[in-house]
């Protein structure tokens, strides 16, 4: 992508397009950042949209990436030659995506996304769209049937991503790849420092929002902005998903305790312990705008923590020596459990990426194992679904450390770790609780 085309974009977005259109055009750029290797996130802090137009295009921007591979599938069956311009990539992305989606908004999308290519790249592709577009209608349902035969097409992820969770997931993998290409939930927290669950499940039927309990979670039957949420600006509650919610009653936290939360950004597990117990807490990031998200958080609910910028690899660099009783090492990941929130990572990953994580993983529990009191746990988490970052990883700890031992995950049952798969109550997470002798 060109610093021209990319400019000549921005203001079309804003001053001359329909709505649609718009939003067609903002969910090219955001596509066209991820195809050139951003981040989603970066893309969308970067990006110039605004209000509803903002809105709708992250809707079809995450519609066209959860479809990743199935869109390439189409357009390589739909186009003579490969597609050298990220934007118009990205347009006819988005516009398939949404084809698939709102089969019987067909005539509008097509119309709306020449629209769009009009005001691309000063309009030299707006044939090329119309007839791709409309190709693809006339071929839909050999294309679809063309598709439904091609793994990486038919479950929406990488030939890699897909032949991983077959090895680490024999009886699961294809419900795992279902649920990754699905909206999520939105789950919430209940701050018990300021409500109850009964109370709060109040005032979100007071509100029309219906709800139900999952574990100690509150989870919305639809998904909703948070300015919808009663009591979210006075810190009643916060949005964390169910499966999330279980490290911190999981790491054991008692008044008094002295707690390391590594990698802690933006801070929803912190803040969870702190409502827990009367905690001397500390929250290790090592992106300095991140922590600052944890501060806010904590604010936002009237709690309080030490916050502090620095690798958990590095505990020289922020330790004062005193041993921790309990440290929740949250570690970096592959998230592919929380892929359909993160729908770019499965594209922006590659096969190496996992075993690079799983180094840093390796150096951190190394690390802060170091500054863990003797008898004291650590909770090893990840939102990982991949062997080689959970189960591998924790053996090999215990391998590594002979003052280490595994203890059994809840006191109902004796297994040594857990696991939740996606679902349509949670995401994907792994946890196992280690202590020193």
């Amino acid at each position: 992508m060109t610093a021209h085309s990319s400019e000549s974009f921005r203001p079309a977005v804003a001053a001359r397009s329909a709505p649609l259109a718009a939003a067609l055009l903002g969910a090219a750029e955001l596509l066209a950042s991820v195809i050139a290797g951003r981040n989603l996130d970066v893309a969308l802090a970067a990006s110039r949209l605004l209000g509803v137009t903002r809105a709708a295009a992250m809707d079809l921007a995450y519609g066209a990436l959860r479809a990743g591979g199935r869109g390439d599938f189409m357009l390589s069956r739909l186009l003579t030659k490969p597609l050298a311009e990220p934007l118009l990539r990205g347009l006819l992305l988005a516009a398939l995506a949404r084809l698939e989606q709102r089969p019987a908004d067909a005539h509008t999308t097509v119309d709306q996304a020449v629209t769009a290519a009009t005001e691309l790249i000063n309009g030299r592709f707006k044939a090329l769209v119309n007839a791709v577009l409309r190709n693809f209608l006339r071929q839909r349902e050999a294309l679809l049937a063309q598709a439904a035969a091609d793994p990486v097409a038919h479950w929406q992820h990488p030939a890699w991503w897909i032949a991983r969770l077959q090895k680490d997931h024999p009886q699961d993998w294809q419900a795992i790849l279902a649920a990754g290409n699905t909206h999520p939930p939105l789950a919430l927290r209940v701050n018990r420092r300021r409500t109850t669950s009964a109370d709060f499940l109040a005032q979100l039927a007071a509100a029309g929002l219906g709800a139900r309990i999952v574990d100690e979670a509150i989870v919305l039957d639809k998904p909703v902005p948070i300015e919808r949420i009663p009591g979210f600006r006075e810190g009643l509650c916060s949005v964390q998903d169910a499966g999330a919610q279980r490290a911190a009653r999981l790491l054991d936290v008692h008044d008094g305790q002295r707690v390391l939360d590594v990698c802690a950004a933006p801070g929803g597990k912190t803040a969870h312990l702190l409502e827990l117990a009367a905690l001397e807490l500390v929250a290790l990031d090592i992106d300095a705008a991140r922590a600052m998200r944890i501060n806010d958080n904590l604010t936002r609910l009237g709690l309080a923590a030490t916050v502090k910028v620095g690798a958990g690899e590095t505990p020289h660099a922020w330790w004062d020596g005193r041993p921790f009783d309990r440290i929740l090492a949250d570690v970096p990941c592959s998230a592919s459990g929380v892929v359909r929130r993160h729908p770019d990572a499965k594209w922006l990953r590659r096969p190496d990426d996992i075993a690079r994580f799983a180094r840093t993983q390796r150096q951190i529990i190394d690390a802060v194992w170091r500054t863990l009191a003797p008898g004291g746990k650590m909770l090893y988490a990840t939102c990982s679904l991949f062997a080689e970052e959970n189960e591998q990883q924790v053996a090999a700890f215990v391998g590594r450390h002979a003052d280490a031992m595994r203890l059994p995950i809840a006191p109902q049952t004796n297994a040594l770790d857990l696991k939740f798969l996606p679902d349509a109550d949670h995401d994907g997470f792994y946890y196992a609780l280690l202590q020193k002798a």
